[in-house]
């Protein structure tokens, strides 16, 4: 019997969290906690230092950048019309393009949070360098307003606070000067990190067809997959009914025929007894089958009570933890986190030595739907305190793999030798 943080049967939040019952709560809106503003307030802080130190570096490698590219202007306009020379001084320029995004898109990533793209052509890469040099030099005069907001804001301050004040007006206009010249380049700064995030998607990102052909060929990808984790699944069914269930019932056959022919009413009892327990085994067996093709409690009950089922069934104390934020995930996404619980638990018992799994779902993100859909995604963790070594190339977590993948998810697997194990899986909400 496992251990287990059920949920309370309303509304499908269990064990971790209740922001669904925040929402249902009658009343004024809460506030949030002073501690909670305090740490919004630190991270926005910390995200705008972030993108004003990003800028200024963005500025002066964009004036490096312009200082350079003059002079290779210069080269490849001499050598226009000769092909094999243009080639030959393209080729140099190619590759310190090259590097030159890279950089850059390492400094996009690492100040202002902007993810780089899988891959670009050298091409490409050159074309984004120049491209983004007026870029970088708008960004510093961005900076250089803000810095002459802030100059000016303090002069006003200090002129109505410390220093003696002879024209009161001009002082209270030069500090409103300043405040306004801040709030505006701090919307400019806001602006100019957009407009990076866009560049570096339009020149270094996908194209319209491009990302349709990246996009068909993970469906078929995804299609071929799920074939096969179907395929397999049936394969393991048939197997499961007749190395376990057929055999049993051919044993209790025979039992009830010994029984039947037996003369001595002591020795049929004691068959008789034999083929119930057979019967008994054989019973269990088949719901044992059936709760894996598909549990009825996950259509009838929730994805949480069966998640609850799965802990009760397990031999290892299972640590459950749900949060749904009282909007249950949509039935095939319920049906993948369901599979990927049960199986990852029952490969914990049979291969990973463990002495205790820990599980937990919970919604991210923010969807306003009642049926499951909306926007964000579900989070999944099963964690064991086993030996670890799990192969994640291994056909049973392949499989689950493949069932995540085929909703779009993303699964990932960390055994290194010793344990303990973690599989984590993300599916979207919608």
């Amino acid at each position: 019997m496992g251990e287990t943080e059920t949920a309370d049967g309303t509304g499908g939040t269990g064990a971790i969290g209740s922001a669904g019952d925040a929402g249902r709560a009658e009343g004024p809106v809460p506030v949030p906690a002073p501690s909670h503003r305090d740490a919004s307030l630190r991270r926005l802080a910390v995200r705008g230092g972030r993108a004003l130190a990003g800028l200024a570096i963005g500025a002066l490698t964009a004036l490096a950048g312009l200082l350079a590219a003059v002079p290779a202007g210069l080269a490849l306009l001499t050598v226009l019309a000769l092909p094999g020379a243009r080639r030959a001084v393209l080729r140099p320029l190619t590759a310190v393009g090259a590097r030159v995004a890279r950089a850059e898109l390492r400094r996009l990533e690492t100040f202002c949070g902007i993810v780089p793209p899988a891959g670009y052509s050298p091409a490409d890469a050159l074309r984004y360098t120049l491209y983004r040099i007026p870029l970088g030099l708008l960004g510093g005069m961005v900076l250089a307003l803000m810095a002459t907001g802030l100059f000016w804001f303090l002069v006003g301050l200090l002129g109505w606070f410390v220093i003696l004040v002879d024209y009161p007006l001009e002082a209270i206009g030069t500090g409103l000067l300043g405040a306004f010249l801040l709030v505006l380049t701090a919307q400019g700064v806001y602006g100019t990190v957009l407009l990076e995030a866009g560049l570096v998607r339009r020149v270094l990102g996908p194209g319209p067809h491009a990302a349709l052909r990246r996009r068909i060929d993970e469906l078929a990808t995804s299609r071929s997959e799920v074939v096969d984790a179907v395929d397999e699944e049936r394969r393991r069914i048939e197997r499961d009914l007749h190395d376990g269930v057929q055999q049993q019932l051919v044993a209790l056959g025979i039992l009830l025929g010994r029984a039947r022919r037996s003369t001595d009413p002591e020795r049929a009892g004691r068959l008789l007894r034999q083929a119930q327990e057979e019967n008994r085994r054989a019973l269990a067996e088949l719901r044992e089958v059936a709760w894996r093709v598909h549990p009825a409690v996950l259509d009838e009950a929730g994805l949480s009570v069966a998640l609850e089922s799965v802990a009760e069934r397990s031999p290892l104390p299972v640590d459950l933890g749900y949060d749904d934020g009282g909007r249950p995930p949509a039935r095939r996404a319920a049906t993948v986190l369901y599979f990927v619980v049960s199986e990852a638990v029952t490969n914990v018992v049979k291969h990973a030595d463990a002495t205790r799994i820990r599980v937990r779902v919970h919604r991210a993100g923010s969807g306003n739907g009642n049926d499951g859909g909306g926007g964000g995604t579900f989070g999944l963790l099963v964690e064991d305190d086993g030996r670890g070594g799990a192969d994640p190339a291994g056909g049973g977590l392949t499989g689950l793999a493949r069932r995540v993948a085929a909703l779009d998810g993303r699964f990932a697997v960390h055994s290194p030798p010793g344990g303990p194990t973690t599989i984590t899986a993300e599916l979207p909400c919608a």
